[in-house]
């Protein structure tokens, strides 16, 4: 099993800087790709901390997905942080009781909750009332009393905007979606949507008819993808709110007769197993999606048995997979 001192070796940092690294010791001043690089080996190494094995409660936790199954088909970051949950209780012989938004649960003998998604202000205080430690696992409540892992996906959306902005391209569009999944509620706008919006104000450049906004799925890629390129004076890149709309996107790309990334570049978001393999290979945001998950049980655990009071917040970062989606327009042909 891998030890923190085989992270610091393949890492070529210090041992401590990897222990506060993975503790998340916001006082340490490490850049970004240092932090990015500790991460990454240990994800690939299977890191996983001793110190939850010396205590002797087994837990009993209640996860509660925002995706119902059928949404975690669809868009599957959902499923691969819900199993890195899992994988991680079972690893700390904790019972985990998994239930969908919307689900009817018996609480009793339930030590803490995790909210997997985007919860609603009302479902929030539904769930706080069953007064349990909670944990929100990628989304971060404006509260003051709950534990949350999350991504700053307006910090990563900016990186994606410069990025296609460095590589010359000037007419960008967006395809979003929402976190709203069926459930008749209306919702803010994505964080993603709303960095693209203000990115390319910010420019004089952005124009409504670039936009387009649906639901996290392959499906609503292709159709979104048709109509962008259906435009007189379409995009030559497009930012993608996720993988799965990606996926969409490049075969609508594909079945129109045109190429990728010679006719429209595509950048993706998540960087989900078969990112790599698509044709062309997908450039995306990656998102430590078991890291966060297994985490978020060790973080909950934490709280429960040491009654700490003090919520923790933390912001994992990510990283920008420059495969081959992308044309460079500064390059000459």
């Amino acid at each position: 099993m891998a030890t923190i001192k085989d992270i610091a070796e393949k890492a070529q940092v210090s041992i401590s800087t990897v222990s506060r690294v993975l503790n998340y010791d916001e006082t340490l001043s490490v850049n970004a790709a240092t932090k990015n690089r500790i991460l990454e080996i240990a994800e690939e190494l299977d890191y996983q901390p001793k110190n939850q094995k010396k205590r002797r409660k087994k837990l009993s936790l209640l996860l509660i997905n925002y995706y119902s199954l059928e949404g975690e088909v669809e868009d599957p970051y959902y499923l691969s942080v819900r199993i890195a949950i899992e994988r991680r209780a079972a690893q700390l012989e904790y019972k985990l009781t998994s239930v969908a938004r919307g689900d009817e649960f018996n609480s009793a003998g339930i030590d803490g909750i995790l909210c997997l998604g985007a919860f609603s202000e009302e479902e929030i205080r539904e769930i706080d009332a069953l007064d349990k430690p909670i944990i929100f696992v990628d989304s971060s409540p404006d509260h003051l009393k709950y534990d949350s892992i999350a991504f700053d996906l307006t910090r990563e959306a900016n990186r994606i905007m410069e990025y296609l902005w460095d590589c010359g391209h000037r007419k960008i569009g967006f395809i979003g979606g929402n976190d709203t999944e069926g459930n008749g509620l209306e919702s803010a706008p994505d964080a993603r949507t709303t960095a693209y919006r203000a990115f390319m104000k910010e420019r004089n450049l952005y124009r409504k008819e670039y936009e387009r906004i649906g639901t996290f799925t392959s499906k609503t890629g292709f159709q979104l993808m048709n109509e962008l390129m259906g435009l007189e004076d379409a995009p030559t890149a497009v930012f993608v709110a996720n993988d799965s709309l990606a996926v969409g996107c490049i075969n609508a790309i594909n079945r129109a007769g045109k190429r990728c990334p010679e006719d429209f570049s595509i950048v993706g978001f998540n960087d989900i197993m078969m990112a790599k393999y698509m044709v062309p290979p997908l450039t995306t945001m990656r998102l430590y999606m078991d890291f966060m998950g297994e985490r978020a049980v060790d973080l909950i655990g934490d709280r429960i048995l040491t009654k700490r009071e003090l919520p923790m917040q933390v912001i994992l970062p990510a990283k920008l997979m420059i495969r081959e989606s992308v044309r460079d327009l500064n390059r000459k042909a």
